[in-house]
């Protein structure tokens, strides 16, 4: 009888351990991904087009030629003038982001060559202090845009930006003036500026520079505008449209001039350079 008997297998704990980061999970469509296939796709999810953020370092790899950057004002670091303090002081803050990001501010700028065309570049970088423009930002975007009249070539900004740095104060609310001076400056002499938005880009820093190039270009599916969605409909007690500050929601109403993706962006560039010169 014990051949009809079911006996109870005992199983050992084969439970596999995944390396921790081996997957990613797109913020747009939810899909998990392997984290290397998005590396290989230039950081973009190839189930839905979403265009993950990146440093300033990768975009500027991305954009320029081989060994052709020339960084400018680097050791350039914003300073305390209002000695703030609110969850920790400002400067500590400051300190800690200079060592999580290896930058000493929000924005890398220099020149550069895209596909043998001479530029000015400034790229803003999300991860330190959510890309904040204080007062060394402002100062070195403006100082690109005279570098860009000095030696007769393109302007070009990458902006990733949730707007002016509150603890800076009015220090960094009177920068918005302050660069959109210089880029008018630029424009008065006759020199391209090109502005490009990757997501997210807010504030101040849209109410300024963003949105003053000749050209403007936004990637895929970035979120671009002043105030939040939430704030807009608790101001204005509506419901907004779908896909509403998105890129090419603006695109269609006339804000923007085209959406381009990143592996298109460099050709993109260089073209209109070549049709512009």
């Amino acid at each position: 009888m014990a051949w009809f008997k079911k006996t109870k297998e005992i199983k050992a704990d084969r439970k596999v351990k995944i390396p921790e980061g081996l997957w990613i999970k797109c913020d747009n469509c939810k899909e998990i991904v392997y984290r290397k296939e998005i590396e290989k796709n230039l950081k973009v999810c190839p189930k839905c087009n979403y265009h993950f953020r990146i440093s300033a370092r990768e975009r500027l790899k991305l954009l320029i030629d081989d060994g052709s950057f020339s960084e400018f004002d680097e050791n350039l670091s914003s300073g305390d003038p209002l000695d703030f303090r609110d969850t920790l002081p400002y400067k500590d803050r400051l300190r800690d982001n200079k060592q999580k990001s290896g930058l000493s501010e929000a924005v890398i700028s220099g020149d550069a060559l895209i596909k043998g065309s001479s530029v000015s570049i400034a790229v803003m970088d999300f991860s330190f202090m959510g890309g904040s423009m204080g007062a060394v930002v402002g100062e070195k975007v403006s100082r690109s845009a005279e570098r860009s009249i000095e030696k007769k070539h393109p302007l070009i900004t990458v902006s990733s930006s949730g707007g002016a740095r509150m603890q800076e104060g009015i220090f960094s609310l009177m920068q918005m003036a302050k660069v959109s001076a210089a880029i008018g400056k630029l424009k008065d002499n006759g020199m391209l500026y090109v502005s490009v938005l990757c997501d997210p880009t807010f504030g101040g820093v849209t109410a300024s520079f963003a949105m003053l190039g000749d050209i403007i270009i936004a990637e895929p599916k970035s979120l671009i505008g002043f105030a939040g969605p939430r704030v807009i409909e608790q101001t204005i007690k509506q419901t907004l449209p779908d896909e509403f500050q998105r890129a090419d929601f603006l695109l269609e109403h006339g804000l923007i001039d085209m959406v381009v993706d990143r592996k298109n962006l460099k050709e993109t560039l260089a073209k209109i350079f070549d049709h512009l010169k």
